[in-house]
């Protein structure tokens, strides 16, 4: 099964397990950074029900409102549709799939130095939003 053409400009799709914080925080971001110029979308391996409250209020500090957006199912035609998967964090498994790049990003995970709440989800945000940043550069530099 052949997926259709690409639009000319990047597109991503950000994954994790539940698709209802790091994926849809790195997709609101990229969205934050890159503007029109990259198409993004997000999704879960075992989507949860609802964005995480407190993804989206930290990610609110930064004009990003991610708290309408709604959890997703990875699937390969949205995997094929975008070309480039970022995978956040070690946990989800996403399957190969011919012409699809997959890159997986460690992120960072207070928890486990004792840090929770807020101040954890705060760290996560600033780490992913490092890496978007990081991204959206590679992106561009490459186009």
């Amino acid at each position: 099964m052949n997926a259709e053409p690409r639009a000319t400009r990047p597109a991503f799709l950000f994954v994790c397990i539940k698709n209802g914080g790091k994926s849809q925080m790195a997709a609101g971001l990229m969205n934050l950074e890159a503007g029109a110029d990259i198409t993004v979308t997000s999704a879960g391996t075992h989507p949860g029900k609802a964005v995480n409250a407190l993804s989206a209020e930290v990610l609110l500090d930064l004009g990003v409102d991610i708290r309408d957006e709604k959890t997703k199912l990875l699937t390969k035609d949205a995997m094929r549709a975008a070309g480039h998967v970022v995978v956040l964090g070690t946990e989800a498994h996403v399957p190969a799939v011919d012409g699809v790049t997959v890159e997986v990003w460690e992120t960072d995970e207070p928890s486990l130095r004792g840090i929770e709440g807020r101040a954890r989800m705060e760290l996560v945000r600033d780490d992913i939003h490092a890496r978007v940043k990081d991204l959206k550069q590679r992106l561009l530099a490459a186009g």
